[in-house]
């Protein structure tokens, strides 16, 4: 009875526009969108690269990204944290707990599977234009922009997957971001934390949010490797 009561206060919470808890809504939608973003404007060239050019060290530079699409979280967070505290190296530019400290988290996170993704889409779309990249003697920078122009879709289902990667996140932004109410605290966070204290109305809540978000996305990337 006591989780149908806490379903029940759950959906009440969405359905009143709780006040605090769409704010910790919109600060989650934002940190990840931003990182996401980021992430593609990184991912995108430098998969189309790898796609498309042979060059000394390209093995390498992709087992180190596919490597690094398994990263822990909690190691990111980490890391991070080293780099950003007061102690470490970027630490003068007091960045530590703050939205700038989550979204560099998860850019970290999610630049790997975006670039893998890209490059594992491009270089098919790279074979099949072979042989008409060579008669009209493109250039690779032109090569580039063709795959990315003509791989859209394929694009969209990275940055999808990407996305998804960073609306899941908790270990890294629990790290960085410290959970600061009305600052930091994200959905995965929250659902975390109100899990711990027995609120599970408004973990539930969150959770409920989260839950059509993801499949959300996971349903259009679907629709769109249909396409592709």
């Amino acid at each position: 009875m006591e989780i149908i009561y806490a379903i029940i206060d759950a959906l009440g919470l969405l359905i009143s526009g709780d006040k605090a808890l769409y704010e910790i809504i919109i600060l989650s939608l934002k940190v990840n969108l931003v990182a996401v973003a980021l992430a593609a404007s990184i991912g995108f060239p430098l998969g189309a690269l790898l796609a498309t050019t042979r060059f000394r060290g390209r093995g390498a530079i992709i087992t180190i990204i596919n490597t690094l699409m398994g990263l822990p979280p909690v190691v990111v967070g980490l890391v991070v944290y080293l780099m950003i505290s007061r102690s470490g190296p970027l630490g003068v530019l007091d960045l530590l707990y703050t939205p700038t400290a989550m979204i560099i988290a998860q850019l970290i996170l999610v630049t790997p599977i975006i670039t893998a993704l890209t490059r594992q889409s491009l270089s098919r779309l790279n074979d099949d234009y072979h042989s008409m990249f060579f008669m009209l003697g493109k250039s690779p920078w032109g090569r580039m922009r063709t795959l990315i122009h003509d791989g859209g879709i394929d694009l969209v289902t990275a940055l999808l997957a990407g996305l998804g990667r960073a609306m899941a996140e908790v270990g890294a932004v629990m790290i960085v971001g410290g959970n600061i109410n009305h600052f930091t605290r994200v959905m995965t966070t929250t659902i975390t934390l109100e899990t711990s204290r027995g609120n599970l109305s408004a973990a539930l809540a969150l959770g409920v949010v989260l839950l059509m978000l993801t499949l959300i996305i996971n349903a259009l990337v679907a629709v769109m490797s249909r396409e592709a």
